[in-house]
């Protein structure tokens, strides 16, 4: 049965990868942060101004869940999407640390093997981090420390932007909707696939953009339209979804390498060319607006997926106040 943009809004509204962002929003109403904070809240790792750049600083706790039901992947993970998030701030990570608690240190093996996998493959050295194996059950948590010389926020996106999506396809689903591209992937080919983000960011061709989150696509759009205080058109028509996957699916997934990118249309076909010269899909699907709504487009009908001025998402756009 085909369904209609209404009815995948509808759907997309309700999915718990999109409302658990909401939970966001209210830790930052008690800790009384804004988009203005230090850090910039709301982008995918805190900026952080020196003599010589940027710093850039991110983190990861995980869904217990998660982590209990497959430990190695859950250590890989927890190493791949944080560098995700420096790249996506047209950064490039420095150091990563860990905080793992577990039972005992037999439990905590398989993650420990799937943190220093990740850190080999991706070229990026684990420094250290907190350990408790007396823990009640196994968790993980991972910061990442990176720099950047032109840094991509999420606060810069414009009306008249054409919004890319770059997308990885080369991959299978594992453990809940995560799209991983990445545990078969030769490690250069993994380190100079994040590496095109920060040279397309210090050739200034990235205006604003994301990681592509557990949100997915329409989650993580709907983030960077109210960091940047704008609205976006998604043509679903122009995404494309690895084989068969289902675009409802595809609009929710986290992919393993997946990037939101907000630029100029003089620019978008040169950084459609950056990924697809690495072997990954990239195009226009959509363009930014005025307004505080996220449409989504298809066949010539058009939904409402989410209003953020109506009902705030993050609450870590520049215009909230501190008490929000």
């Amino acid at each position: 049965m085909t369904q209609t943009p209404a009815d995948l809004a509808e759907a997309l509204r309700a999915h718990p990868a999109i409302r658990s962002k909401l939970g966001i929003a209210q830790a930052a109403g008690m800790l009384g942060l804004t988009g203005n904070a230090p850090g910039c809240p709301g982008d995918d790792a805190a900026i952080i101004r020196t003599a010589e750049g940027f710093d850039l600083l991110a983190g990861e706790g995980f869904i217990p869940a998660f982590v209990q039901d497959d430990p190695w992947f859950a250590g890989w993970c927890g190493v791949m999407v944080n560098l995700s998030d420096i790249a996506a701030m047209g950064g490039r990570a420095t150091a990563l640390i860990d905080q793992v608690w577990a039972p005992n240190g037999q439990a905590a093996a398989p993650l420990m093997q799937g943190l220093r996998a990740a850190a080999a493959a991706y070229g990026v050295p684990l420094v250290g981090g907190h350990t408790n194996f007396s823990a009640a059950e196994l968790n993980l948590a991972v910061s990442v420390l990176g720099k950047a010389q032109n840094p991509v926020t999420s606060f810069d996106a414009r009306p008249g932007d054409v919004l890319i999506s770059a997308i990885d396809h080369r991959g299978r689903y594992v453990n809940f909707d995560n799209f991983c591209a990445a545990l078969d992937a030769p490690h250069d080919r993994l380190r100079g696939d994040l590496a095109l983000l920060p040279d397309l960011a210090e050739r200034g061709l990235l205006r604003a953009g994301k990681d592509i989150s557990q949100g997915g696509i329409a989650g993580t759009a709907l983030m960077l339209c109210e960091s940047s205080g704008v609205g976006a058109v998604l043509d679903l028509d122009r995404i494309q979804t690895p084989g068969d996957v289902p675009l409802l699916r595809w609009l929710h997934s986290f992919p393993s390498f997946g990037f939101l990118l907000s630029v100029s249309a003089r620019d978008a076909a040169e950084v459609c060319l950056g990924f697809r010269q690495r072997g990954i899909w990239a195009d226009p699907i959509g363009t930014i607006t005025e307004g505080s709504a996220v449409h989504l487009q298809q066949k010539g009908e058009t939904a409402t997926f989410w209003d953020h001025e109506q009902t705030p998402y993050l609450s870590l756009s520049r215009k909230e106040p501190a008490d929000a």
